[in-house]
């Protein structure tokens, strides 16, 4: 990610800073609030799985909406146009409605207290050790993207140091974290996640209103740029060119099948939140409720990248000393009065600390349970992983500080995070997806899946894509191809290792394969329950349909 133009410093006064002291302040309560709910290991990193579905929902979709994903696809509509929707209505929605009717059933009745651990139950210690390592790594990886991000936004906007805004971040997430476990995380991602769109709703409104509204914006830009950067579809055919450097079936396979589902279905940041959940219908309709405010979410990013582009036009070009991560902290500089400023600010760093907490509890959880508990010191009573859990919650904040400068090499933040999903949320995609129906995938196809498509993925990023083997217009459509590539590679190595090695008996397969479950009495209950917001179904593919819905302005 870019420096930011050392021109976009806010004009804060008191007022904003007492907001954002208010906040601090706030966040700190809530952690020794929820401390009193923890006594058990369960209770810190699950939360007792104790929490309503609203409460799950709401954290579920803030444990994503990050600073890094705020800034990042701003700069996206800037620089892209409409195209940044694919990111959400192909990107997301299907994903989360596949993970909260098809998936949690599996993850919540089989007890798990992770997503390594399912794979210890469906495969073998060497699945499950591979994918908490690689998993603990990845998850160190992002919660520094959000460090380094927040440090390098803080300093341009309030004039704060790097090192200040990463030590005061960082010790605040590992205070409520380390004193109210999950609950604390979760809580606080309820808060931040109104925070939030306090933070970019006056932007998307003032910003709207300065460009002369829609229409002016959409004449304007269409001049600038042509016609299909305001059309979703519009340049993406096979062959065309276009300057997200993807086609419409790189956009539907890359991203809509393999990096959506390989995100939202896997990656434990996410699926913890469902599996805190108090019965498996709130489990299950923990991402239902989450996909609801995240089709509409996309306009109060991307709306102020293009305007972004409409007030500088020349943003992001060398005729600027503006990037396209700029678009925000230009916007809060050009339109907001102090006290929303202050808010904006508040806003701002509530979205990084919230990416960074989802990823810091995921992984104390992995490391504890998956790692730790499982292959290191084993059959200590439940006291000693609780204590556990904490020292390694302030080793994760620190491993988060040193992994921020690897940020640092990287000029897009958004194609660096694709690239880590590409490289660790796919192949472990693959492997749950046929683990969980093909019932003949052997027991040691599950870590060779593993390997082969995490191999594969790095190799066509770093050697196919960089070596320039072959030419792949943009890193996003890179990442894109490495995706495809790293699924397809670890689908055929687990179908040739399972022709060679002996299945699973079928009697340990129950509950792990689709089809081989039985209603449990959570389910029976929710089905005598008549009223429409219990049923799982009807949120799901109301949200896909909404989805769907929204693509119509854009199509053309």
């Amino acid at each position: 990610m870019q420096t930011l133009a050392e021109g976009l410093r806010l004009p804060t006064n008191g007022l904003d800073y007492a907001i954002l002291a208010i906040y601090f302040v706030v966040v700190l309560g809530i952690g020794f609030m929820a401390r009193a709910s923890v006594r058990t290991s369960l209770d810190f990193f699950l939360s007792g799985r104790s929490l309503p579905a609203w409460v799950t929902g709401l954290a579920f979709v803030a444990a994503n909406l990050g600073a890094t994903e705020i800034l990042g696809m701003a700069a996206t509509g800037a620089q892209y146009g409409v195209a940044v929707v694919h990111w959400y209505w192909i990107g997301a929605i299907p994903a989360m409605v596949f993970l909260g009717l098809v998936m949690m059933p599996f993850y919540y009745r089989s007890k798990v207290r992770s997503v390594p651990e399912f794979l210890l139950q469906r495969f073998d210690r060497s699945a499950h050790l591979l994918s908490s390592i690689l998993f603990a790594f990845a998850a160190i990886l992002i919660a520094g993207v959000n460090l380094y991000a927040l440090s390098i936004v803080v300093e341009a906007l309030l004039g704060w140091p790097q090192w200040v805004a990463i030590v005061v971040a960082g010790l605040f997430v590992l205070i409520y974290i380390t004193i109210g476990g999950l609950s604390s995380a979760i809580y606080n991602e309820v808060l931040q996640f109104f925070v939030i769109l306090a933070a970019l709703i006056p932007i998307t409104v003032l910003g709207l209103k300065r460009v002369g509204g829609w229409g002016a914006m959409s004449e304007s830009l269409t001049k600038q740029h042509g016609g299909d950067f305001m059309t979703a579809w519009g340049g993406t055919g096979i062959g065309d060119a276009n300057p997200l450097g993807a086609n419409w079936l790189t956009i539907i396979l890359g991203l809509g099948f393999v990096l959506s589902f390989g995100y939202w279905t896997t990656n434990f940041a996410e699926v913890q939140r469902a599996l805190s959940a108090k019965n498996l219908s709130a489990a299950k309709r923990t991402p239902l409720i989450a996909a609801f405010p995240k089709i509409f979410i996309v306009f109060a990013v991307m709306i102020p990248g293009l305007v972004a582009a409409v007030i500088v036009p020349q943003i992001g070009t060398p005729d600027s000393d503006l990037t396209y991560n700029d678009a925000i902290p230009l916007l809060m500089q050009e339109l907001l009065p102090n006290g929303v400023l202050g808010i904006a600010v508040t806003g701002l760093l509530a979205a990084f600390m919230a990416g960074m907490a989802a990823n810091v509890s995921s992984f104390n959880t992995v490391f504890t349970t998956d790692i730790w508990q499982r292959y290191v010191v084993k059959d200590r009573p439940d006291t000693y992983y609780l204590k556990f859990g904490r020292l390694i919650t302030a080793i994760g904040v620190l491993a988060s500080i040193g992994t921020a400068f690897i940020a640092a090499s990287f000029s897009n933040i958004m194609s660096y995070l694709q690239t880590l999903f590409s490289f660790f949320n796919v192949p472990m995609f693959v492997v749950f997806i046929l683990g969980m129906f093909w019932k003949r995938a052997s027991v040691k196809s599950g870590v060779w899946g593993l390997v082969a498509g995490t191999a594969a993925a790095m190799v066509n990023y770093f050697w196919i894509y960089k070596g320039g083997v072959i030419d792949i217009p943009s890193d996003q459509g890179a990442n894109f191809v490495s995706a495809i590539v790293g699924f397809v590679a670890g689908a055929v190595v687990m179908v040739v290792v399972t022709l060679f090695t002996a299945p699973k008996p079928e009697a340990e397969l129950a509950g792990l394969v689709y089809g081989t479950e039985s209603p449990s009495p959570d389910e029976a209950l929710e089905e005598a329950d008549r009223a429409w917001y219990r049923k799982p179904a009807l949120l799901g593919w109301g949200a896909i349909v909404l989805a769907a819905l929204c693509y119509v302005p854009y199509s053309f």
